[in-house]
């Protein structure tokens, strides 16, 4: 993973090499060299924007999110559009970097510091290769939760999950009541999904994997060969196989 002194340290590299040679149409630069040289330019600027540490502490506030994961963060954006509530959002964990924002290196962040690296309770018939047969559970510690441990990989729950959750008393969490919010945030644009399940006015765009591999191709096949219906498996039937659908 990239410190921020190791960025600046690259930024120094691109301006004594000229940073002007990225963007010249006469350069000599492979391809990836030159990818690689535009992504160095733009975390540098990314880190810049960055907001700063804020010193001006509230003593009360009209709302306070705990948690900047997926959830929260939409949370506390919809809070602060009203301009008279004062908003306090809580994240654990260190700043965001923009290494964070390429989804393949999601597998190195398993390991650091912005893991809080939860396990699993010890298993019987799973997790079988793990010490104690315990599976990691990776949850996200810093700004943006989960989503940057998950390959941008967009899953609900099961209905079963949020109508367990209405019985034990938690008012609202019913299936039927979620239902209409995962539908509401949604710009979905999927090749093969139930209509009724997915949303297209919303601020988060849910597309089908961009890039399938001979694989991933095989396996579906595979699955649908001995039976398994093709499902959205975020559709009303989830149960069955297909690719993932992510978020763009």
């Amino acid at each position: 993973m990239f410190s921020k002194s190791l960025q600046l340290i690259l930024c120094v590299i691109i301006i004594f090499n000229g940073c002007t040679l990225i963007t010249s149409k006469n350069t000599d630069y492979p391809t990836l060299f030159e990818s690689t040289l535009n992504y160095l330019v733009e975390t540098i600027e990314w880190e810049s924007k960055e907001p700063k540490d804020m010193n001006k502490i509230y003593s009360a506030y009209d709302f306070i999110v705990v948690g900047a994961g997926s959830a929260g963060a939409v949370v506390a954006s919809r809070l602060s559009e009203i301009k008279n509530w004062k908003v306090l959002l809580i994240e654990a964990g260190g700043n965001a970097i923009h290494f964070m924002d390429v989804p393949i290196t999601a597998q190195l962040l398993q390991a650091s510091e912005y893991n809080w690296k939860y396990k699993t309770v010890p298993m019987n018939t799973s997790c079988l290769s793990f010490e104690d047969q315990r599976c990691k559970f990776p949850r996200g510690k810093v700004m943006g939760g989960s989503s940057m441990l998950n390959y941008m990989i967009y899953t609900r729950g099961n209905r079963k999950d949020y109508d367990n959750w209405a019985e034990m008393g938690n008012t609202g969490w019913s299936n039927e009541e979620v239902m209409k919010y995962f539908i509401k945030l949604e710009n979905a644009n999927l090749s093969n999904s139930d209509v009724n399940y997915h949303g297209h006015n919303g601020l988060m765009s849910v597309i089908d994997v961009p890039y399938k591999t001979q694989i991933a191709d095989a396996f579906v096949d595979a699955g649908a060969q001995i039976g398994l219906p093709v499902a959205d498996l975020n559709g009303k039937n989830q149960i069955g196989i297909n690719y993932i659908q992510v978020i763009k």
